[in-house]
């Protein structure tokens, strides 16, 4: 009998563009409220944005201006720098 293998799904990180495997990228989601946070284990509900585990995709993302069009919302940079921190706190 053959085993048949799980498909895992790919994401695209919007820093970098590299497309991987969705447990190696981070959430970053738009609730309903329309606030933004990181969302660290995938289920939290709104619009989500895929990056990869690393602050230089962050801020390529911020400077490309990427993840305020993929949400479809403008985001402050009090926002990016409290993702930023996030970002830090769980590493």
């Amino acid at each position: 009998m053959e085993v048949k293998k799980k498909k895992i799904p790919e994401r695209q990180c919007l820093g970098c563009g590299e497309r991987r495997p969705k447990p190696e990228l981070l959430r970053v989601v738009r609730d309903p409220a329309g606030n933004v946070s990181l969302d660290f284990t995938g289920k939290k509900s709104g619009r989500g944005a895929y990056i990869c585990k690393n602050v230089a995709c962050l801020r390529q993302a911020r400077r490309k201006k990427s993840l305020a069009r993929n949400l479809e919302c403008e985001i402050p940079d009090a926002v990016y720098d409290a993702l930023e921190q996030q970002f830090h706190d769980e590493q």
